[in-house]
């Protein structure tokens, strides 16, 4: 007798644990066939204002983690097959073959994402097979909630106050404890490396704090270790404003944006270590479980409002916002050269290593809206390419907010930036780390070297406009 056979189609879930297209498909047929597809237009594409699609930094995080996922499924007597070119073709071409009954999958919402399935979809029902969808990266089930998506509350807020005390989060799904091979003849593939997309890897920045690894097995040690080894979670409110070092937050967010860790099951372990120590009323732990939950916010708000994230009038339909697309200023800020030390020290964290903190990203993104009155699609685009933890939605989500046009009813966040400088960098500790250049201005220069005199540079040895770029902002801006 025939085996029935099912694909599962791995996309933003590379894990075992909670993965339901994975656990739909062990329990519909006698047979499972895990696929993971390169898409070549990402890896290979450019962004709207001509960046890598995908930067190096993200790039090689999901490389990892691709192997990673075939390292563990091979454990369970399983594979990874692997393929790199369009995955509507890819995976229309081993289902033909293999003669599968159906394709599991994780159901995506935005435009690229749902292009691809669509177009796989109609594909499959040409030869009479089916694409299952599953639920992959929210914490709470839709189906949970009080409220149909369309009626989804555009205030982080309310959306918290009609959810956080009434609707549960369930329980992970287990990893499967064995998947069998497949007895189907098929190439499990190579995976790709970096130069097979035309980048180079990058060395390793002394500097970065955050040797980021992908793939499921390092994101779970990373959770233990936040959680249970260090106990850092436990001054979370307090440390993540924090800019240097390992554990100021939990770093998880890599991990989550590519769905090696489960929300859920991340969720549960933090109620285990809160149940264990007793932290009921432990500000750091509440204040966790709200950020899992502002997760959730941005996803529902990208399927509510659809591609209107991405326009520069936003989900508010705000028009007449007086921006400017002037490519010289927005290259002197992707590069770090405002001359405004605080952006500049956050701006080379990001490109050399793909993170920042989250302090850092509200205050370069104010500073890029408000004081060069550049468009803020720009600076979305240019964190979509570079971001190691590039969450689609709460990426545009986040930059919607900062320019006003997003959720919640404030009209803009606009940051003093000398200000939060000094109140989350004092000693300028953070800046001296990633600009050097700065090392031997006294405390009360380090964020505002355009105030030195001339006299003072040259006491210094130091000059501005050689030694470092003057500010496109003067300083002065932000006095108190």
């Amino acid at each position: 007798m025939h085996k029935r056979t099912a694909i599962v189609w791995f996309r933003l879930d590379l894990r075992l644990h909670d993965n339901e297209a994975l656990s739909e498909a062990l329990n519909s047929a006698e047979e499972v066939i895990p696929v993971y597809v390169f898409d070549e237009r990402k890896f290979k594409g450019t962004t709207r204002f001509g960046f890598p699609k995908i930067g190096s930094h993200r790039a090689q995080f999901i490389i990892e983690s691709v192997k990673d996922l075939r390292a563990n499924l091979r454990k369970l007597g399983s594979d990874l097959y692997v393929r790199v070119g369009q995955p509507e073709e890819e995976l229309f071409n081993i289902a033909r073959r293999v003669k599968s009954s159906w394709i599991f999958c994780n159901r995506e919402r935005m435009d690229e994402e749902l292009k691809v399935q669509d177009s796989l979809e109609q594909k499959l029902w040409s030869i009479g097979q089916e694409l299952r969808y599953s639920r992959g990266k929210l914490l709470y089930y839709t189906a949970d909630l009080p409220f149909p998506i369309t009626h989804t509350p555009d205030s982080f807020t309310l959306f918290k106050k009609e959810v956080e005390r009434y609707v549960p989060v369930r329980q992970p799904l287990p990893i499967p404890e064995r998947i069998p091979p497949t007895a189907v003849a098929l190439s499990s593939g190579d995976i790709p490396s970096l130069e097979d997309f035309g980048m180079l890897s990058s060395p390793v920045d002394k500097r970065d704090f955050n040797i980021f690894e992908g793939g499921e097995t390092k994101g779970l040690q990373r959770l233990n270790d936040y959680l249970w080894e260090s106990q850092s979670v436990l001054n979370h409110k307090d440390s993540r404003n924090e800019m240097l070092g390992a554990d100021y937050s939990s770093k998880l967010s890599p991990w989550l944006a590519l769905g090696c860790l489960s929300p859920k099951m991340i969720y549960h372990e933090l109620k285990r270590f809160d149940e264990q120590y007793g932290t009921r009323k432990n500000k750091s732990i509440t204040c966790f479980f709200l950020e899992l939950m502002q997760r959730d916010f941005y996803r529902l708000m990208g399927k509510k409002h659809g591609s209107k994230i991405f326009y520069e009038s936003g989900i508010r339909d705000t028009e007449n916002k007086e921006w400017e697309e002037n490519q010289e200023l927005f290259m002197q800020w992707v590069n770090g050269e405002t001359g405004v030390p605080f952006i500049d020290a956050h701006m080379r964290e990001l490109k050399h290593t793909g993170y920042m903190s989250n302090r850092g990203r509200q205050n370069v993104s104010s500073f890029l809206i408000n004081d060069l009155g550049l468009n803020w699609v720009m600076g979305a685009d240019y964190f979509e390419s570079q971001l190691i933890d590039y969450d689609v939605c709460s990426n545009y989500c986040n930059w919607g907010y900062a320019a006003g046009v997003g959720s919640d009813p404030k009209e803009y966040q606009n940051l003093n930036i000398i200000s939060q400088a000094k109140r989350f960098d004092p000693n300028g500790e953070y800046v001296k780390y990633w600009l050097p250049e700065l090392s031997m201005l006294p405390a009360q220069y380090i964020h505002q070297p355009d105030q030195l005199s001339y006299k003072e540079q040259e006491d210094l040895h130091f000059m501005i406009g050689d030694d470092y770029p003057k500010a496109l902002v003067s300083t002065d801006r932000w006095a108190s």
